[in-house]
């Protein structure tokens, strides 16, 4: 198996773990993007957790900017609904598949 293709498994991956939480979630509560929202800051340990991921995706965000700049990676702006709509998990195996590409 080459590296890319090891990146797109791990983006696969990504998606789904996190997507049955979400999906878990989304099925008991109905599509609530508030209480989805407040739910990431329900307690200390949730609310940590995900401030650490969500300042990791912006330092993601503005690393990976640079670096599709300098190593001309196409379509680099994928990365972004990737964070948005799953998270670090697809958003950063995304970015290396597309950057191996070179």
């Amino acid at each position: 198996m080459s590296v890319r293709n090891l990146y797109l498994a791990a983006a696969v991956l990504g998606t789904v773990v996190p997507w049955l939480f979400f999906g878990s979630f989304f099925s008991q509560n109905g599509p609530d993007i508030p209480l989805f929202l407040q739910s990431l800051f329900v307690n200390g340990a949730a609310g940590g957790f995900s401030a650490d991921v969500l300042i990791s995706i912006a330092v993601f965000w503005l690393w990976s900017w640079r670096d599709a700049a300098k190593h001309d990676v196409a379509r680099w702006w994928l990365v972004l609904p990737a964070s948005f709509f799953v998270g670090l998990s697809l958003a950063l195996p995304l970015y290396f598949y597309l950057r191996e590409r070179n």
